[in-house]
């Protein structure tokens, strides 16, 4: 039986999003058990800290908070502006009878209409996840924003604290979605484009997401 391009998809893309799956398996089990070694970890330590200093000023630093919420709170707003945007040209061009440029012959892959649109599908799929993602980042500073302007009032620090980590939280699942949607974007052009993008970006996610600084301790004065 002679070898066909075809054959390659089967290979280079799952391998390419399994080794995508285990990194990020691995970086949730160091946020878990080890978060020092991790920038999110190293993160939330510093809005934790952000957090307790602003609840124990007696409101006086409450504007400079809520701009620091509100410029989060823009941020995931917009990006879930450009996620909904994307995935609704997306479905217009799936459900487009137009042919289609990604079924030209120098792409040496699968090129069947078929496989095109499970591409489409999986594009659309992490174009709707981040969107969904960045409305949660939102929802969750938008919830630390009445937290911290409740007037006169004992808010205990946690619930601020539980509000703004979920929201970064939420905003690092989003920006996760985008990457592996970047890695079905390059699939378009072939799955050997794909399998050397995952490695590449395992590699410089990798750098990216690990710290190798002892966490701040953070001290009242």
């Amino acid at each position: 039986m002679s070898f066909r391009k075809e054959y390659l998809d089967l290979v280079l893309v799952p391998g390419g999003l399994l080794i995508m799956f285990a990194y990020h398996l691995i970086l949730f089990y160091r946020y878990l058990h080890r978060p020092h070694t991790t920038v999110i970890g190293f993160e939330n330590n510093d809005k934790e800290a952000w957090v307790e200093r602003i609840m124990e000023a007696d409101r006086k630093d409450v504007s400079n908070a809520l701009t620091v919420i509100g410029s989060n709170t823009s941020a995931a707003t917009f990006l879930c502006s450009v996620c909904l945007t994307l995935s609704s040209l997306i479905g217009a061009w799936l459900g487009s009878s137009s042919e289609n440029i990604f079924r030209s012959n120098l792409i040496y892959g699968d090129t069947r209409p078929s496989t095109i649109s499970i591409k489409y599908i999986c594009l659309l799929t992490c174009f709707l996840l981040a969107f969904s993602c960045f409305v949660q980042s939102a929802r969750n500073f938008v919830h630390a924003n009445y937290l911290i302007t409740i007037p006169n009032c004992e808010v205990p620090v946690e619930s601020v604290k539980i509000a703004v980590l979920r929201g970064g939280d939420f905003w690092s699942l989003g920006l996760r979605a985008l990457y592996f949607a970047l890695d079905f974007l390059l699939w378009f052009f072939g799955p050997i484009p794909m399998f050397v993008s995952s490695i590449v970006m395992v590699f410089m996610l990798h750098y990216l997401d690990t710290n190798t600084k002892p966490l701040h301790p953070h001290r009242n004065p």
